[in-house]
């Protein structure tokens, strides 16, 4: 249980700082700051749901070799649900659009990878006192 919830709370806090990295470089990017926490919680929620029904979709239909894809996909699925349903988070234009999975992809793949060590850290400083 502490695990699910470790790795949820690496994942809404990696997803925030993709959101605030590409929207701090985009132009046609903007997070409203009230409505920020249900963006991300939003984005978090359906890319969690999106991408093992993805993989699953493509194994099933055959087309293995696009798995390599599937997080990009769902990660332009998670920003178009959460534009669409919240009001903390708009993009505007193709090219936004496409940089925008891009770049909150790869910042929160980053941040997920990065994340974990700080509290590992930590926990290694505590278990040596």
């Amino acid at each position: 249980m502490i695990r699910l919830l470790i790795r949820t709370l690496i994942a809404l806090v990696s997803n925030a700082v993709g959101l605030i990295v590409a929207a701090a470089v985009l132009d046609g990017m903007r997070l409203n700051a009230t409505g920020f926490v249900v963006a991300v919680v939003l984005f978090t929620v359906v890319l969690a749901l999106i991408q093992p029904f993805l993989v699953s979709q493509l194994r099933r239909g055959g087309n293995a070799s696009l798995i390599g894809g599937v997080a990009l996909i769902a990660t332009l699925v998670s920003l178009i649900v959460t534009t669409l349903v919240t009001d903390g988070l708009s993009i505007s234009g193709v090219g936004t659009w496409i940089a925008a999975t891009v770049i909150v992809w790869l910042a929160s793949v980053l941040a997920a990878f990065i994340l974990p060590y700080f509290g590992l850290k930590k926990y290694l400083e505590e278990r040596r006192a």
